[in-house]
């Protein structure tokens, strides 16, 4: 059988079933590829989280990263389960409030936000923004004095975490393009020239040591060092935070071999952690943000894409390809992702074949799926590739001239067009003759 997430089931017809709607009815009326999200899983993980800290009493802001997946009908969906939203981009930020999200729950991250990006943050009164560098400081600073108006800033924070990751989505090391680092002497810097500004108001430290973690040793490890650091400050400089962000990347399960931990427990073990290192240390309990994004999204979505040619090179390849491919999800040809899928059409009980999963791009490297045992295929049957709703739509470009796929919300037997597919004409929009 293969690996269902959700509500993701095999109805009678043996057609695959997500939200109580069946795929192959969905590819009919929207086309593929299609991005199919599962509302009811992404509600249950977003409450995993939220729902655990509430129950062991911690006052907490469950924050879901916005460059995992976002659209209009995303942040429709956070506003309903009292979730916040982090935005990297001036685009991020037009959207989020364009979708009804409290700006007092938005927080701007990046690092290097442009003078007008924060200026349209500051404008439209995000509730926090996390300074990430030097620059970044006398830029926010400048321009709210300009404004005249204060605003709530956290900093980000290197703490020398190494996490078990992709070395591109490692960030909590020394050597980070991201926040100040601390080995060095910059975070403890930072904190002096933000606290002398009366314009920025300092309300704790954030950090981040990577992304797709299977285990809670590296946050634990994280919290140790970053209470430590705060313990520092306290005997320094008398400030304590009233906010620890412990940033995101709890992993999520791809394939058979991913055994990522629920999201209770990674709450209850980074709770557990931050409360046994302020009773070490005799600090103040802090306010406990995170900021899943991944983790909330992605096993929520399935592509469906339809078989078109295939390519048997005796005793070396069987290849199939699919009507998609790096346009709809980089991430294979980015960081080597694995993934795994299913035939959605049909459940088939014949021999398997070893295939090769390829796009349409012209590109030796738009391989989805390197290896993967499947029935024999014809034409037009439906391959549904699992876990893709973070980091596919996001990410997809309009590379050889493709059009971006459409996406839809199914639940409870109901489906939703959230992203329109593109058309001709939406190619052509910005261009200049």
């Amino acid at each position: 059988m293969p690996l269902l997430f959700g509500t993701a089931k095999f109805n009678e017809q043996e057609h695959l079933t997500i939200g109580g709607c069946d795929t192959v009815v969905l590819a009919e009326k929207y086309g593929t590829p299609l991005f199919v999200y599962d509302v009811a899983h992404v509600r249950e993980r977003a409450r995993g989280f939220k729902q655990t800290f509430n129950s062991l009493g911690v006052k907490n802001k469950v924050i879901y990263a916005s460059k995992a997946f976002c659209c209009l009908a995303m942040y429709k969906l956070l506003e309903e389960e009292e979730l916040g939203c982090d935005v990297v981009s001036g685009g991020e930020l037009y959207t989020a409030i364009k979708g009804g999200m409290s700006p007092e729950n938005i927080e701007f991250h990046g690092n290097n936000k442009t003078k007008e990006e924060l200026s349209y943050a500051v404008d439209q009164n995000v509730g926090m923004i996390i300074i990430d560098n030097f620059y970044e400081i006398d830029l926010l600073s400048t321009i709210l004095k300009e404004k005249g108006k204060q605003q709530k800033v956290m900093f980000r924070i290197t703490p020398g975490v190494d996490a078990e990751t992709h070395e591109y989505i490692l960030t909590g090391q020394v050597d980070s393009k991201f926040g100040f680092d601390v080995m060095s002497g910059q975070a403890t810097d930072a904190l002096e020239k933000i606290l002398a500004d009366e314009n920025l108001l300092l309300k704790g430290a954030h950090c981040h040591i990577g992304s797709q973690i299977f285990s809670a040793e590296g946050f634990l490890a994280a919290v140790e060092k970053m209470l430590l650091i705060l313990n520092d400050w306290k005997k320094t400089f008398g400030y304590t935070v009233d906010i620890l962000n412990m940033g995101g990347g709890f992993g999520v399960q791809y394939t058979e071999a991913d055994d990522p931990l629920e999201p209770e427990a990674f709450v209850k073990a980074i709770v557990n952690g931050v409360k046994d290192q302020c009773e070490l240390l005799d600090y103040a309990f802090p306010e406990i943000w995170i900021e899943p994004g991944r983790s909330i999204i992605a096993e929520a979505g399935t592509t469906i894409y339809s078989i078109g040619s295939q390519k048997v090179i005796p005793d070396v390849r069987h290849y199939v390809s699919v009507d998609g491919g790096m346009g709809d999800n980089i991430r294979p040809a980015l960081y080597d992702a694995v993934y795994d899928g299913f035939l959605a059409n049909r459940i088939s009980t014949e021999a398997t074949q070893e295939s090769r999963i390829v796009g349409k791009y012209c590109e030796s490297g738009d391989v989805l799926i390197k290896n993967i045992d499947l029935p024999p295929m014809n034409p037009e049957d439906l391959f549904a590739m699992t876990s893709t709703g973070a980091y596919g739509y996001s990410m997809a470009n309009n590379y050889n001239r493709n059009l971006k796929p459409a996406v839809v919300f199914v639940e409870n037997g109901q489906d939703k067009l959230a992203v329109r597919r593109e058309t001709f004409e939406d190619l052509i929009a910005l261009d200049c003759e």
